[in-house]
């Protein structure tokens, strides 16, 4: 078992270094809570994300005519903006912090398509919802609520990684191809094709009931470490069902109740994101990339942690393969072979 300070889930509720997670949501900036979870000092959060990006909008031009998926843009930057950004490779705390920050910029950079240094939150509401203001503060809590979940696989890869003396960057690819996996990050998707097959309560019944059928798993429900509820999802299902878009919050009503009846179990962060995602007409991308950028931040947290053991972590496999002949039966078979 691993310790960490960064995050503490217990009695269904979960905290970043002590404090109230769906507090710090419901009032707190992004780079707020990096600064927080990366223990830093509060005055030190404007001059943080005051850093440009290790790469100008002009440079990472190239990559988005290659690519359109955003977390692949994302990924395919990372190696080339750490090559130019050689302060990355000194490993102290406050150097690490400080690339935490110019990897966040440039991720924003990219999803925003400008070089500007405002809020994350104002970036991204930017481009998804021109226009419509009140949006930032939705997204803003969708980021808080995704910074950090303990150890859960990307930040164990993260941690795996910085025990190795990866730098930041390294870090975070390793992280983000974890998060691509349909079981992590990637869920979210699943929820936004499912909800689009329902119409009604009985149809949100049968969609539950064909994956069931087909022997899948029901994307979007349940967690082992809620077993009552994921608060995260009940924020943001809050925040979908007071949006005002009632034509895309009834489907998510329906599901939800489905679920509750047939699979037992409450929406997860994945509905969560996908109810916000649809309710306040955000692209379809929106909950991995929301998903990567605040997650970004406690992968940085856990490097943080991770950098300061010096170790590398090594854990060892309980074999349950075929047993091995005994020693002296196959050295005598060994002499066999050789007379033969």
């Amino acid at each position: 078992m691993l310790e960490s300070g960064i995050t503490l889930i217990q009695d269904g509720f979960f905290y970043y270094r002590g404090q109230d997670a769906l507090a710090l949501a419901a009032t707190s900036s992004i780079e707020a809570v990096a600064t927080l979870l990366w223990g830093a000092r509060d005055a030190d959060a404007s001059r943080l994300f005051e850093q440009p990006s290790a790469l100008t909008r002009r440079e990472l031009a190239p990559l988005e005519a290659r690519s359109h998926e955003p977390l692949t843009l994302l990924q395919a930057a990372l190696p080339i903006a750490a090559e130019r950004d050689v302060a990355s490779y000194d490993l102290r705390p406050p150097a690490v912090r400080q690339t935490g920050a110019r990897i966040l910029r440039l991720f924003t950079t990219l999803i925003g398509r400008s070089d500007a240094r405002q809020p994350i939150h104002r970036i991204l509401q930017s481009v998804w919802a021109p226009k419509r203001d009140a949006v930032a503060d939705v997204i803003r809590a969708a980021l808080v609520l995704c910074a950090d979940h303990e150890l859960n696989v990307s930040a164990f890869v993260a941690r795996c990684a910085a025990s190795a003396g990866a730098t930041p960057y390294d870090i975070v690819s390793a992280a983000m191809a974890t998060l691509k996996g349909t079981r992590h990050g990637g869920a979210a998707t699943h929820v936004l094709d499912l909800v689009r097959q329902v119409g009604s309560a009985k149809g949100a019944r049968a969609a539950i009931t064909e994956r069931l059928r087909r022997g899948e798993r029901v994307p979007g429900f349940g967690h082992p470490l809620y077993p009552s509820g994921d608060p995260r999802a009940a924020m943001l299902i809050q925040l979908a069902r007071t949006s005002g878009n009632e034509a895309a919050w009834r489907p998510f009503q329906y599901l939800f109740k489905a679920g509750l009846d047939v699979l037992q179990d409450e929406p997860n962060l994945d509905s969560g994101l996908a109810a916000v995602t649809l309710a306040y007409r955000l692209p379809r991308e929106a909950p991995i990339l929301l998903f990567a950028l605040g997650r970004t931040i406690g992968w940085i947290a856990h490097a943080i942690e991770e950098y300061e053991t010096a170790r590398v972590i090594r854990p060892r496999a309980r074999y349950v393969g075929p047993p091995p002949a005994k020693l002296g039966e196959s050295r005598s078979e060994s002499n066999e072979d050789a007379l033969i």
